[in-house]
Parts: structure tokens; C-alpha cells; sequence
């Protein structure tokens, strides 16, 4: 069995290559770019879904609110590089959009698992209120964000 630290390794190595080949992509004349679909933006939907699983992967206690934001920052990043004369690339806006979506699609599978997870274990509870004497303050995993939890008195 492969240890865990192995494992967040090997994510973080795939994580930054595929970190590295996206800015690469991104920089060189596009005749020479390897294209995986027709379509641009599909282009970009799937190096930014790829791009925050393993980013999810390699940093599973970073807050996925962070990851996504950083993650659509360098989308951005990306366009305000394509625009400058020496790329000889067209910025477009659309194409940020489309990166930002494929965050959101990538984490909004996990963001519903943890939801479930918080039903589940009694932490929410959806349409019941909490009381405020009868709760206690814990860590939700994976956005650093604390939550209230009942306590069975």
C-alpha cells in the first residue's frame, strides 16, 4: 500500500507539470500548441478541470475557496500574457470564463460530498435550526471555515 505522503508527492509533481504545461500552451504560437479538442474554450474547460482536481489532490487541506481563486487568477493571468505583443496571442475574456467554470464544475462535486458528509453527520442539518447554547465550534474540512455542530445534551 502506498503511504500517504508518497501519494500527496506525486500529486503535487502532477499538479506543477500540468501547472507548467498549461503556461507553456498558453505562451507559444498557436499552430504549435497540441490540440486536444476543435473547439478553444473546450480547451480551456478541460486544463482547468484537470488543473483543480489535481490542485484538490495535491493540497487537500488548503481551502477550495483559495484553490479556486488562485486557480482563476492565473486563468486571468494567462490572458493578460496572450495579449502582450511579443506572445503574438489574442487575449479574450470568454476564454477566463471558460477556465472559471471548469473550477467551479471541478469543485462543485466535492463542495456536495462535504455538504452530505455535514447532513449526515448530524453537524447540518438543512431546515433546523441550531441553538445557540447547545453548539460547539468545529473545523469543516477542506475550507478552513468553522461550522457549527449540535451537541446532544
Amino acid at each position: 500500500m502506498l503511504k500517504i505522503s508518497l501519494l500527496a508527492g506525486l500529486a503535487k509533481l502532477a499538479f506543477f507539470a500540468a501547472l507548467l504545461f498549461t503556461c507553456y500552451s498558453a505562451v507559444i504560437p498557436p499552430q504549435h500548441a497540441v490540440q486536444f479538442v476543435p473547439w478553444d474554450k473546450a480547451e480551456h474547460f478541460i486544463a482547468f478541470y484537470g488543473l483543480t482536481g489535481l490542485a484538490a489532490a495535491a493540497f487537500p487541506k488548503r481551502n477550495l475557496i483559495v484553490i479556486a481563486v488562485l486557480l482563476s487568477g492565473f486563468g486571468a493571468f494567462i490572458e493578460f500574457v496572450q495579449g502582450l505583443a511579443v506572445v503574438h496571442r489574442d487575449r479574450d475574456f470568454w476564454d477566463w470564463v471558460a477556465d472559471t467554470f471548469a473550477i467551479i464544475a471541478a469543485l462543485a462535486p466535492m463542495l456536495l460530498v462535504w455538504w452530505r458528509d455535514l447532513v449526515i453527520s448530524g453537524v447540518a442539518t438543512p431546515g433546523v435550526a441550531t441553538p445557540a447554547a447547545a453548539t460547539s465550534r468545529v473545523e469543516t474540512p477542506g475550507t478552513g471555515a468553522p461550522r457549527q455542530k449540535n451537541i446532544d445534551t
